[in-house]
């Protein structure tokens, strides 16, 4: 398991660095329109339907068309994601999802692949800025997933969410947010960064708290899919990523992040080069 694992991680960043080093926008729109559509291949197979690969292979033709305009068309579709986990998503997890069958039923589905849909085309709205600052805002995800898991290894005793993710901590919360915050310290150095132009334009107070609703975030939106595997009673989202399950695993914590990420950049200068 471990080997496949540094395979398929290998393989990714291998990927990404040719795609996002090429400097190409086709490059980049078909690869995003091809990870889009296999998230929503998961999340609708997740969800029961029928009919999930064609409804999966039209979807992420969809997003080509959209990442191809002007990126201020899409602040609203940001909007409205972040109204979808506040009001949606997040009290879902205290008062759990509903079933797959019924009207009540595809309907919440449905705005989850609206989410899905938010959470690719604000990574295109950040790339469009420069892959530094996409980078550099995905990262505030992946660090606190990493100083999490081993914080939570280390100290961790209060269970954060025991019946829907047993492993997760309070502890492991509070470290990763403690990373984050010392990787973004580090990467204001870099005035391409998100996190130099996120102080530039809301100063060091306000940005610890915006760093700190990221990350929030990113924990609730990994819950989240932990709470859709349950109800489908699987283990991971799907196997096309050998050793780390499917898509859906690897991005749940950005489907919040990155509209949020996205928003929060349109109120910043323009990236220097």
């Amino acid at each position: 398991m471990l080997r496949q694992r540094v395979i398929t991680a290998v393989v990714l960043l291998v990927l990404l660095g040719a795609v996002l080093g090429s400097g190409s926008a086709i490059a980049f729109q078909f690869t995003l329109a091809i990870f889009f559509g296999a998230a929503c291949w998961e999340a609708l197979r997740l969800s029961g339907m029928r009919f999930v690969l064609p409804l999966a292979m039209v979807a992420g033709i969809f997003l080509l068309p959209m990442i191809s305009r002007a990126t201020d068309e899409w602040l609203p579709l940001a909007s409205i994601c972040i109204a979808l986990w506040g009001l949606r998503f997040f009290p879902a997890l205290r008062f759990g999802l509903p079933a797959n069958v019924g009207l009540r039923g595809a309907l919440f589905n449905s705005l989850y692949l609206i989410a899905l849909l938010g959470c690719f085309v604000s990574i295109a709205g950040l790339w469009y800025r420069s892959v530094v600052f996409l980078l550099s805002a995905m990262a505030i995800v992946w660090v606190a997933d990493i100083g999490a898991y081993f914080a939570g290894r280390a100290f961790g005793k209060r269970k954060l969410a025991p019946s829907i993710s047993p492993g997760k901590t309070w502890e492991g919360v509070a470290g990763g947010l403690l990373a984050v915050l010392l990787l973004s310290a580090l990467a204001t150095q870099l005035p391409q960064t998100f996190q130099a132009q996120l102080l530039l334009r809301y100063g060091w107070f306000k940005s610890i708290v915006l760093l700190a609703l990221l990350v929030f975030a990113s924990v609730v939106g990994d819950l989240f899919e932990s709470m859709l595997k349950r109800r489908a009673d699987v283990k991971d989202s799907g196997r096309i990523l050998p050793g780390h399950g499917g898509v859906l695993d690897r991005i749940d914590a950005l489907v919040p992040t990155m509209p949020f990420a996205y928003l929060l950049a349109a109120q910043m200068p323009a990236t220097l080069s």
